[in-house]
Formats: structure tokens, sequence, C-alpha cells
């Protein structure tokens, strides 16, 4: 074992620092851990002239200068973005480097080329999913004895933010996402985010740990949050839900369903009680039956703290494959169509004030073969408006949708109806 590792880092963000002031500030402690001293031997920026913190290690704009440094023998990337970085990762094995990342949109699309261009080449990337926690390690190597049937998890903690005070202060969706921005929470451009694609980047990341599955963004089901109203939140208090942005990823005999949407929880699952900024990860094994991970998702430190992880146990010279897997037994897992999900769903329909409308609407939805489970009118803004909210049981996504598209022809509504997804086990 070498007395030293030397690192690369490309990225001096706000992780980026604060891995580099962790290994510093908890060298010992590191060096006991991984077996040797961890020693930064350069760091790479964009920009050389903006003003930040005094380093003590060279910093340079050519990321060249450490990919064919013989001397360096980790590549930490943590600048971001999906191509370049996928560059650099090429570069870094190419060059017989341990290669770690944050970087969960590269991974999104690019996880399996690297796993083929690695070989025994170790790669990292736990803090590319839910900060801090440790959920990567947790399914490739904690439940590595397990069938995996379902993953569910708060994995944005900008969207669960929002959501929170939306519940807890009687808020608007908007007012809520200024104060997430006021307080750092969420992005200038919070698209990302609220759209549900940073979650769905995550979400793929772990489901090729658990199933094996190679699907990217574009094929799966991604809605974020920006149509949830107090009517919304209201309907889920008075029918005992929480209301949260879930990753989900559930095996059903030979195919996989991979979806990232508002969903309403029932108010005693454990993982509809986590509030705020935090994140959560549901993982149910054939085997240990349900495990709940929580804690922050975001941060300089926390995400540094998942980075430094990974070096510790590059360090150990431990190399397992990347995404989990030495040999495939899940060959025949398939994706799972969309319109083939089955839920139970809620819907919010504006319809005009006036007899006979109930009847339109459960006709074409007793055509899809859907029935009501719980049922709510409200008076609408507009006096001749009336806001109908109401929940079904289980049916096939393909149906709902046929049934909001007609509800949505009606000359009675006003507008499109909002559905949201109910999951009940």
């Amino acid at each position: 074992m070498k007395k030293q590792l030397n690192i690369g880092i490309i990225g001096l963000g706000v992780v980026g620092s604060s891995v580099a002031k962790i290994l510093k500030e908890n060298q010992d402690l590191i060096a006991a851990r991984a077996g040797c001293q961890i020693v930064i031997k350069k760091g790479v920026v964009k920009n050389l002239s903006k003003s930040r913190e005094i380093f003590d290690f060279p910093i340079t704009n050519e990321a060249e200068s450490i990919l064919e440094d013989p001397e360096i023998d980790i590549i930490v990337e943590l600048a971001g973005g999906i191509q370049e970085p996928f560059k650099i990762a090429k570069k870094a094995l190419y060059h017989s480097k341990a290669f770690i990342t944050a970087n969960k949109a590269m991974l999104a699309y690019h996880r399996y080329d690297l796993q083929k261009i690695a070989g025994d080449l170790p790669i990292g990337f736990e803090a590319s999913v839910a900060g801090g926690i440790p959920i990567i390690k947790a399914l490739r190597d904690g439940l590595g004895a397990n069938h995996i049937l379902s993953i569910c998890g708060i994995i944005n903690g900008t969207c669960n933010y929002i959501l929170t005070q939306m519940k807890e202060q009687n808020i608007s969706f908007e007012e809520a996402l200024k104060e997430a921005q006021k307080l750092g929470y969420a992005e200038s451009d919070p698209s990302f985010d609220i759209g549900g694609f940073d979650a769905a980047h995550k979400l793929l990341i772990l489901a090729s740990i658990a199933y094996g599955i190679d699907a990217k963004p574009e094929d799966i089901l991604i809605e974020g949050i920006t149509q949830i109203t107090q009517e919304d939140i209201d309907f889920a208090k008075e029918f005992g839900y929480n209301l949260k942005l879930l990753g989900i990823a559930k095996k059903d005999k030979e195919s996989i369903e991979l979806r990232i949407h508002p969903t309403l929880l029932p108010q005693n699952a454990m993982i509809g009680k986590v509030d705020g900024v935090m994140n959560a990860i549901s993982v149910v094994g054939d085997n240990v039956g349900e495990t709940l991970f929580y804690g922050a998702g975001a941060g300089g430190n926390a995400t540094a703290s998942a980075v430094i992880s990974d070096i510790i146990e590059i360090a150990r010279t431990k190399s397992s494959p990347m995404l989990g897997f030495k040999t495939s037994i899940e060959k025949n897992l398939t994706l799972k169509p969309i319109a083939e999900i089955q839920s139970a769903y809620y819907l919010r329909i504006i319809v005009l004030d006036k007899p006979g409308v109930l009847a339109q609407i459960t006709t074409i939805l007793g055509q899809q073969e859907i029935s009501i489970d719980t049922f709510l009118q409200r008076k609408a803004k507009n006096k001749n408006h009336s806001t109908l909210l109401l929940s079904t049981h289980t049916c096939l996504e393909s149906k709902i949708q046929i049934a909001i598209e007609k509800i949505n022809n009606l000359e009675i509504t006003q507008e499109k109806p909002v559905m949201i997804r109910i999951e009940k086990d």
C-alpha cells in the first residue's frame, strides 16, 4: 500500500472547497481510516482570476496538467456539466487513474459507458445521490444479499422544502419558492430542481445499482411540483396524506417501473414525515424488509463527506464493480412502459358551477373503468366556477390519461385537470 495517495481536484466551488478543508482538518483521522496520507497535489478551476479562499496546493486552469501527471492517483471531478466531465472521466481512466465524481447528470447518461471503460479501475460516486447519505454503498454492498423490491426516495431537498413550507405556512408555491431562493435552497433558475430532473438523474443511478437497468432520463416518467396549489395541500391534510416529490423504482416480475412525480403518501408512512431540506430513501429488500436512510442531501460538508468516503475506500485498495454487479443475473429485466404503471390518483378539476357536471365526469371515469374513492367540491375564485377534488382507486396510467383528456375537452371544464399519483402501500 502506498504511504501517500495524491489527489487532483477539478472544481473548487462549494463542494470542492469543503473536500480540501475536511482533508486538512481531519487528516490524521482520515489517514488512520485509509491507511495512508491523503494529499491534494493540485486543483483545477475555470477562472484563475476569480476571488477565492487560499489553498495550500497549486491551482491551475488546465485539466490536462493533472490528468497527465503520473504522480496523481485519483481524479476528483466536482465541476458539473455532462459532456466535458465525461471527457475528463475517460481521460482519467485512460491514464489509469481512479475517478471520483459527484456529477449525477453525467452519470445519468454515461454511467454504463464509464463502467465499460474502467475495467478494474475504481470509480466512486457516493456523492452523486443524496449528499451525505451513504445510499450507494448501502445498495451496492450492505444490501447485496437482497433482491431490491422497491426504492422510494425524497431525493431533492429544494422540492421537499417548498412543499413543507406550503403545508406548514399555508403559502403558495410561488411564495415558498422565493423563500427557498432567499435562503439559498433553490437556484436563481430553479427549473432543474422543481421540474423533477435533478431527482430523475439520481433515481436512474440508484436503479442501475439495484436492478442493473440502463435507462436514460428521456425513458422515464418525470413530473415536477410547479402545478401544486394550496387546494392540493388541503386535500392531502383532510384525507390523511402528506405530499412529497418522490423518486420511485419498483420491480414487478420481469419489469422495472421508474418515475419521478409529486405523490400523496399516507401520513403514517415513515418517508412522508421527512420535512424541510432533508432527504430520505426507503429501500425494501426481499430478506431485510424495509430500511430507511435519512440525512442531508446537499451542502458542501455533507457532499464532501461522501466524496472523501470514496477516497478512503479507494485508498484501502478495495476495487468493486462500479454499479455493483460482477456478472448480470437480471438480464431479462425491462423498463415498464409508462402507460402500464398502476396507481391511485387524485384529480383537481375546475368546472362551471351548474347541474349535471359531476355526472359528465363520472361517466367518463366509468368508461375507463376508474372508480372514485373520495370526493370534495369547493367554490373556486370565480363565483361561477367550482373546484372538484377527487381520488380514485387503483387503475392504469393509460386509462387515467385518456380520462383526463376527455374531461379537459368538456365545455364545462375551465382549466386542464391537475393529477397527482397516490402511493397507498
